[in-house]
């Protein structure tokens, strides 16, 4: 059994990394013959990117997807920490499968991702939920069959997590959501230590795949007919900060750039991380789409010291301005957090005015939620939730006009179309995303599915477009 350890997590050491190649092990390939397997995901696309590599491994095995967690014969939780609501929907899930192996005694369970890197959620499974099969983190992912295999084998609950991270493994197999897009990582962990986040030790320390395996996979996926590839990462722009050569975020978009990709898109990004380079990078290749997430947490400078961000309100506006003022026709999105310890009105009226002058397409907007053993845990907090919420409520009225706002400057203009499949409008409706990554409703055969088309903006919402397909 191994168990979380945050003093363990904490600690980055300036060992290399082992990049290893993924190796089949052929003695469980029948293991999970004329069975079916249910994978639930909680959080980020790391955590989507995770899922389609444990898909592909239980695949491996013999396993079958089945759509309806109540009819698979294995159950996996994929987790994520990142907010208590993340945590609650997964506890609330355990509870169900709980009822559901009353009923189905060989039912398989396990639990991995992040929350599995916890230490206080270990030791809830530990003593609430023994009925939970297996258990492993972030780290280890590759060790799935070895773990389930030890499971069917000892009948005893099989716990692995690392908190010193693993080595990098090359070469997973992966059963991707759809044949057009596809994530690929190309940095691991995070060393930033904000003060609310718990993903540096739940990730581990920032890892970079080598530029040559980055490379490849992404040429293989253009000769697959992909349409665009998402660069993964908890902070991508840190890229190559690990690496010994001199190779950062900037040369590998502008490789990526060069296989000809159709579209290339990348997140997260810290601030601290955005070199000038990088925006002319962006600006130069058509195939890297002018959209930009870049989380700026809060708008005021007292606030950004204490969350641990490492940059002032200006530093912040100075570097929006110059992705808009250089990525022509660019969208710029961003996360906030309202109601961190300390917050006064007067913190949030500066987050307010961060929010007019920069106008964003989109934001993600959350109420501060308190993470087991980061430092913010440990502040004063005297602000009441209800304050928190009419915050929140005030923050989103201003935002969604934005949203607004910025979709109307659309109507009329044609904007390529990147087509994933229908929508809920009707049998001959489509919807698909803008190189400025907006949602997009319009009439069309599914038959465009994976086809990036021209279509019209014929009319504006909050949040998604309406379109029809441009003919001219």
């Amino acid at each position: 059994m191994q168990l979380p350890n945050y003093q363990k997590a904490k600690s980055r050491n300036k060992d290399q990394v082992i990049r290893e190649e993924y190796q089949k092990n052929k003695q469980y390939q029948n293991l999970g013959r004329g069975k079916t397997y249910h994978v639930k995901t909680y959080g980020c696309q790391m955590n989507e990117h995770d899922t389609e590599n444990i898909k592909a491994l239980l695949e491996e095995l013999g396993f079958q997807e089945e759509e309806d967690y109540e009819k698979a014969d294995l159950v996996l939780l994929n987790t994520c920490s990142i907010r208590e609501n993340a945590h609650n929907k997964a506890f609330g899930m355990l509870g169900r499968l709980k009822h559901l192996k009353e009923k189905k005694k060989d039912l398989i369970i396990g639990l991995c991702g992040c929350m599995a890197q916890e230490e206080g959620v270990m030791d809830e499974i530990l003593h609430q939920y023994r009925f939970v099969n297996f258990v492993f983190g972030t780290h280890n992912l590759h060790h799935l069959p070895d773990l389930l295999y030890e499971n069917l084998k000892s009948k005893k609950q099989e716990i692995e997590v690392y908190s010193k991270e693993g080595n990098l493994i090359e070469g997973l197999p992966v059963k991707r959501a759809t044949s057009y897009k596809a994530y690929v990582n190309i940095i691991y962990g995070c060393d930033k230590f904000c003060t609310y986040c718990i993903v540096p030790f739940t990730r581990g320390k920032q890892r970079s795949r080598r530029k040559e395996d980055i490379l490849k996979e992404v040429e293989e996926l253009v000769k697959e007919g992909y349409q665009e590839v998402t660069l993964l990462g908890q902070n991508v722009n840190a890229y190559g900060k690990d690496l010994e050569e001199h190779y950062r975020m900037e040369d590998l978009l502008e490789d990526v750039a060069k296989t000809k990709i159709p579209r290339i898109r990348f997140m997260t990004s810290h601030p601290w991380d955005f070199t000038d380079r990088m925006i002319e990078v962006i600006a130069k290749y058509d195939n890297i789409m002018p959209s930009v997430h870049l989380p700026v947490q809060s708008g005021s400078s007292r606030i950004l010291k204490l969350m641990g961000r490492r940059y002032t309100k200006e530093d912040y506006l100075k570097l929006f301005h110059k992705i808009k003022d250089t990525v022509p026709n660019v969208s710029m999105s961003t996360d906030i957090i309202v109601g961190f310890p300390g917050e006064t009105e007067e913190d949030f009226q500066e987050t307010m005015s961060l929010v007019e002058e920069c106008q964003f397409d989109n934001a993600f907007t959350f109420i501060y939620s308190q993470r087991e053993n980061t430092p913010a845990s440990k502040l004063e907090d005297g602000v009441s939730l209800k304050e928190k919420e009419e915050r929140l409520y005030r923050l989103n009225e201003k935002v969604n006009a934005y949203f607004l706002k910025n979709n109307q400057k659309l109507i009329g203009k044609v904007v390529p179309v990147l087509v994933e499949g229908k929508n809920t409008n009707g049998k001959d409706g489509l919807y698909g995303y803008t190189d400025t990554n907006k949602l997009i409703n319009f009439a069309g055969d599914i038959s465009l599915t994976g086809k990036i088309i021209p279509v019209k903006v014929t009319d504006a919402k909050t949040w998604s477009l309406d379109g029809e397909i441009d003919e001219s």
